[in-house]
């Protein structure tokens, strides 16, 4: 019967993988609903907590791997080699099935929740090449007009963040759906830090303590739509392309200095997407200013390691895929698609599609 036991974990998992739910039934029973409570609570809990709980679990985790590996060699010993690698193994399927459902728990079940797409006024067909173009161009004249105030104005540190972009973090997501708004999480350091430098990787939300870990590296001016992105996945919009757009409105609806931060974002994002042409035209209408902005980006990203950037990011687009975004990490840049494809009332408030859930 004990034996027996060890299979229920793995089976739980495999049931939660093979059998989603239906994307209404997310949208309304958990990423609306469950997921928020949990997420206040769990986040005001955690934003308390000086260090970041990934570490503690981090730490955590390596102190029972050990407990557990001098387990199985003295049972090895006592046992047989065979008993112990099967005990072993029953061991770590298990535990690894059950942080796999606690993941979909937490928060992970957001992944299979309505897409934005669907629930905002899109048209695929507004996504032009013109279209984009003019974007871009606007982009452009926008980080001009907000360099000099934004500089002014002087760069919030991480740890203030949530206290000037609370109230727009907030009103965004009532615009996108009537619900009581998840709370900002407070940036953190971790020993992670060092990696996400020399991986590229600007941030991450812990998806076991619904915080925010942040690479520290980033530059002033990045800081608030870094921070703006991640508060989106703990808003419950998984996808990379909705937490960029979220994260963009948020800053739009903010201070000079984190719509600077989400116009000079998106600006470079768009860039990418135009051809060599289009891009040498958008380039000479940035001012100098922008310019030195984004040369200092360009310079904090050549610490990056290639070797460890290709592996993480790798490694990231198979999670992705496995959590059924088909296209892996290509949808960071799908958020300009977004952008450019909703309607957006004045003061940059997305529209709603009528019928869509919490369209009134």
């Amino acid at each position: 019967m004990r034996r027996a036991l060890w299979l229920v974990p793995p089976a739980i998992a495999v049931a939660v993988a093979t059998f989603p739910l239906p994307s209404s039934w997310i949208e309304t029973h958990y990423s609306r609903s469950v997921y928020l409570v949990l997420e206040r609570r769990l986040t005001t809990w955690t934003n308390a907590i000086p260090v970041a709980l990934a570490d503690i679990l981090i730490v955590a985790a390596a102190a029972a791997l050990a407990m557990r590996a001098g387990a199985w060699r003295r049972r090895a010993r006592n046992r047989g080699l065979r008993l112990a690698a099967g005990r072993a193994v029953a061991e770590v399927t298990a535990t690894a099935s059950a942080i796999y459902v606690l993941f979909v728990v937490l928060w992970g079940l957001n992944y299979g929740r309505e897409p934005l797409r669907v629930q905002l006024d899109f048209d695929r067909a507004r996504v032009t090449p013109a279209a984009v173009l003019a974007f871009a161009t606007e982009r452009a004249n926008r980080v001009n007009e907000l360099h000099g105030p934004a500089h002014e104005a002087g760069w919030p540190t991480w740890e203030t963040l949530p206290d000037g972009l609370a109230e727009s973090f907030g009103r965004v997501q009532r615009q996108l759906a009537d619900v009581l708004p998840a709370t900002a999480g407070v940036p953190k350091r971790s020993t992670l830090t060092f990696y996400f430098e020399r991986a590229g990787v600007s941030g991450m939300t812990n998806p076991f303590g619904l915080e925010v870990i942040v690479d520290r590296s980033q530059l002033p001016f990045e800081r608030p739509f870094v921070a703006a992105h991640e508060w989106a996945h703990l808003a419950g919009y998984a996808r990379e392309d909705e937490a960029g757009f979220v994260g963009w409105l948020v800053c739009l609806q903010g201070p000079p200095t984190a719509r600077y931060s989400a116009e000079l974002a998106a600006l470079v994002t768009v860039m990418g997407s135009l051809s060599g042409d289009e891009r040498r035209a958008v380039a000479e209408g940035i001012g100098a200013g922008p310019r030195r902005d984004i040369d200092a980006m360009r310079e904090r990203e050549a610490r990056v390691w290639p070797w460890l950037r290709r592996s993480a990011w790798g490694l990231y687009d198979r999670y992705l895929r496995a959590n059924r975004v088909t296209e892996g990490v290509r949808s960071y840049g799908a958020a300009v698609e977004l952008m450019v494809g909703t309607a957006r009332r004045e003061g940059h408030v997305p529209a709603r599609r009528p019928g869509a859930h919490g369209e009134r």
